[in-house]
């Protein structure tokens, strides 16, 4: 993964400027490797209430608490042998864990939507790291946009979005990996893929030498173990039809690997079909074309396989039926 070198001369006082505000419960929006989080104090309910308002997110949702190392994730979380070893593969890197929270933990009830358990996760990304540090906190941060739309993977998306919302937005450029961590399981004996993203599943099978098991099935009462796992999410204003063969009139259209002909309104994810490329365009390139007014964004079809599945993932759920709640 590559990560733009971060000149400290020119960041080390907005970083300070970040963390003060942090520290006095306010909001700051700074680029991760996946996507830009909109940070607070995670050991306040008071802040992280503001990050639920901010975003108008149902507070059932649980949120990611962003910390510094392992060894700092192990005060807030108990870890299996297999969260160790997942930790030990992608930490620091796009891979959240969803394990037991300590008794000993100090992050809030409400960044946990009162689970007992607690999404974990060492990001990669100069300025988070240095963020982090800075604060001396563990800082829930879910992606900074309005809850259910488009990620931002640029400061200017985030300014679009939230606006006055947010006290401060650190800008590190465009992030690179383009969509949201992995999330895994780890409540159980097996591992479960929540949610694909940065890290694609034959990777993480990989390093546990095992198959992951299924998500849980979930009902209208079933508590979300982690972020992101909304029917309707990651959704622009057009409707969008997937797994489309051509172009209809009036249509937008999100190409991959050059399937549609040449055509106005048409953004191709990735030319040559490198699945890596199409994942770090994916939400820059929803946006643009959900700018153009049109009713619907027909998709290409996408390979399931590597990061394919993270982008499946968030194009199925931008499809999916949309609810105020979402």
């Amino acid at each position: 993964m590559s990560v733009p070198p971060v000149s400290q001369d020119d960041l080390t006082s907005e970083i300070t400027k970040a963390a003060s505000i942090l520290r006095q419960g306010g909001l700051v929006a700074f680029p991760t490797e996946t996507v830009y989080g909109l940070g607070a104090d995670a050991t306040r309910d008071e802040a992280v209430a503001k990050i639920y308002a901010a975003k108008e997110r149902p507070s059932f949702n649980p949120l990611i608490a962003h910390v510094a190392s392992l060894a700092e994730a192990q005060c807030h979380g108990i870890f299996s042998d297999m969260a160790l070893r997942l930790a030990a593969c992608f930490w620091p890197g796009p891979l959240t864990l969803v394990v037991p929270v300590s008794p000993e933990s100090k992050i809030c009830a409400l960044a946990r939507a009162g689970l007992d358990s607690v999404a974990l996760r060492v990001p990669a990304h100069p300025i988070a790291r240095a963020l982090i540090e800075a604060t001396g906190l563990p800082l829930a941060a879910p992606s900074a946009n309005r809850s259910g739309r488009v990620s931002p993977v640029s400061a200017e998306h985030v300014r679009e979005d939230l606006g006055d919302r947010v006290d401060l937005i650190l800008d590190g450029g465009r992030c690179p990996v383009g969509v949201e961590s992995t999330i895994i399981d780890c409540l159980e004996a097996q591992p479960r893929l929540l949610r694909p993203g940065g890290i694609p599943r034959e990777a993480i099978e990989t390093c546990l030498g095992r198959i992951l098991e299924a998500p849980p099935r979930l009902t209208a009462t079933s508590p979300l173990r982690g972020p992101g796992l909304l029917a309707s999410h990651y959704a622009p204003r057009a409707k969008v039809r997937l797994d489309a063969t051509d172009l209809q009139k009036g249509e937008a259209g999100l190409d991959f690997g050059g399937h549609f002909a040449k055509a106005a309104h048409t953004l191709d994810l990735s030319p040559s079909g490198d699945l890596t490329e199409a994942a770090a365009h994916l939400f820059t390139y929803l946006r643009h074309l959900d700018a153009l007014g049109l009713e619907t964004i027909a998709v290409a079809p996408i390979p399931e396989t590597g990061l394919g599945e993270a982008i499946n993932d968030r194009l199925r759920r931008a499809a999916a039926p949309r609810h105020p709640a979402s």
